[in-house]
């Protein structure tokens, strides 16, 4: 099988695996424990997290918190944050936020949605005249995982910084962390990000916190783990996955990602420009190519592309059920192209061959499925 369907989950890492399964076979004490294999379990952590912020921020000005997964990242942003006043984020964002913020509506918080650019990034302008002195918290998606699309969340956090200097930004970066070289900026006061998108195991999150903003609020209570802010026994073999897969994956990001760009334009090159049109743009992440095939039924496509030994997914995982992408919609594309939505995701361990392979099964299912 080739797997393209990296943007919804990675395989783990042998590596990071193997690594790993001494916290889980031997050192699998309680990190709480105060005798030797407690202490040891607790170091592991320690030395996890530094290494996990350091990639993308300075440790002296963020901290991280390790959580189950990106949504409970993002849920404990979004209701620590925003109980005042106006909201603001993207009709861009992974459903973790979307969702978040229409039940926010429920807790008498005014939520305002900034439009969308046709390659799903947002429209800055238009965010930035949400913003007002009563708005209390900004989200917007790093890199959109439906599209690639990239926004530009430093110099964004920046102005909305401008226009309101008590407002809090945030920013989901779970297609981001891993991928793309970049760092946390004094603008930014919280950052999501997630395991199991970079070869580690799902169950694992964290969340980074710019060490001035003060209002985070505990999710869970319980035995005051994580320095309060999410109580429950950690997972370390998680944390020690996380861990490992991010030092292979950091090691080589941008060797990894100029490679993964010349495959993700090899694949669109080969793909039949009468059966295929692109959504994604050129200067996107590199790990993401979504393309339509007008009048064809993706879902159909994806189950036909299987049978032909290549997987694939039609959007976001998180909003398989729904008959189009929201975020698609948002971008204002028509029916047609909507129904024949195809999203095609790398990782590195991808080759040419695979991709070679995978453009002409996607010719051939375009083809076949007639109409």
């Amino acid at each position: 099988m080739i797997y393209l369907d990296n943007a919804a989950t990675t395989r783990p890492s042998d590596g990071a695996l193997a690594r790993a399964a001494h916290y889980l076979t031997e050192c699998y004490y309680n990190p709480s424990a105060l005798y030797h294999g407690g202490a040891e379990a607790a170091r592991l952590i320690r030395d996890a997290r530094g290494f996990l912020l350091e990639q993308i921020a300075d440790p002296a000005l963020f901290s991280l918190i390790f959580t189950s997964c990106g949504t409970e990242s993002d849920n404990q942003a979004i209701f620590s944050a925003a109980r005042r006043g106006n909201a603001v984020t993207t009709m861009g964002e992974h459903s973790a936020v979307f969702e978040s913020y229409k039940e926010l509506k429920n807790r008498g918080v005014e939520t305002r949605f900034a439009p969308l650019n046709k390659d799903a990034s947002v429209d800055v302008d238009a965010l930035l005249s949400l913003v007002d002195e009563k708005t209390s918290l900004v989200s917007v998606i790093h890199v959109s995982n439906e599209t690639g699309a990239v926004n530009d969340i430093a110099d964004i956090a920046r102005r909305v910084k401008q226009k309101n200097p008590r407002a809090v930004f945030m920013s989901d970066g779970v297609q981001a962390y891993g991928k793309l070289a970049f760092r946390l900026t004094k603008d930014i006061d919280l950052y999501s990000v997630s395991a199991h998108k970079i070869g580690a195991l799902k169950g694992t999150g964290a969340l980074l916190r710019r060490k001035g903003y003060s209002a985070l609020s505990a999710y869970l209570h319980g035995g005051g783990q994580e320095n309060g802010l999410r109580s429950g026994t950690e997972n370390v073999y998680g944390i020690a996955c996380f861990y490992y897969a991010a030092q292979e994956k950091f090691a080589s990001l941008e060797k990894d990602a100029a490679r993964i760009a010349a495959m993700r334009e090899q694949l669109w090159s080969l793909l039949d420009k009468q059966l295929f049109v692109r959504i994604s743009p050129e200067g996107g992440s590199p790990y993401i190519l979504t393309v339509s095939a007008p009048g064809k039924r993706g879902e159909t496509l994806q189950r036909m592309l299987w049978d032909l030994g290549v997987a694939v997914g039609t959007g976001s995982a998180c909003n398989s059920k729904k008959p189009h992408s929201r975020v698609l919609e948002a971008c204002g594309y028509d029916g047609k192209i909507l129904d024949g939505v195809v999203r095609v995701s790398f990782c590195p361990s991808n080759t040419m061959e695979e991709v070679q392979a995978a453009a002409r099964a996607m010719n051939e299912a375009a083809r076949a499925f007639g109409g």
